[in-house]
């Protein structure tokens, strides 16, 4: 049971957020402009848009949890990159998209490279390259113990 299959990210726009979504790169097979949900053909775990409101009715339809855009909610998404410059052009296309950029991309205490954008509906994404990592044949990031 050691795996996460599906992410899925409640919206307030799913037409603005499937925009946003498709022009940072993420491959879905959807062409309609607004469906009613939309699934992403990413490497390993499966990346999902969902209008929010239904997501909180999905979750309890008689006692729905209460939808609020304020503050961190403690979780963030993560794309693991193979260069700094890799960081610097995601955050710049995001940011042309309509991100909003709470930290350039910079140095950071690991010894990696790290920025945070945050997306139309608020989520915190961190871009991110470290100079050990290694990815497999899929381009998935492999973590290994250290020695």
């Amino acid at each position: 049971m050691n795996r996460i299959n599906l992410i899925c990210l409640g919206v307030q726009d799913m037409e603005k957020s499937l925009a946003f979504y498709k022009g940072l790169g993420f491959q879905t097979f959807e062409q309609k402009p607004n469906p009613p949900i939309v699934f992403f053909n990413t490497q390993g775990s499966k990346f999902e848009l969902f209008p929010l409101e239904k997501l909180a009715q999905d979750i309890n339809e008689e006692n729905p949890p209460t939808i609020t855009n304020k503050g961190f909610s403690g979780i963030t998404l993560a794309i693991n990159l193979e260069s700094e410059a890799a960081v610097d052009d995601l955050m710049a296309l995001a940011a042309s998209l309509g991100a909003t950029i709470a930290k350039a991309p910079e140095k950071v205490f690991w010894g990696g490279y790290s920025g945070y954008f945050q997306d139309l509906d608020g989520y915190y994404w961190e871009v991110a390259y470290g100079p050990n990592w290694q990815f497999d044949e899929h381009g998935m990031l492999v973590i290994e113990p250290e020695a």
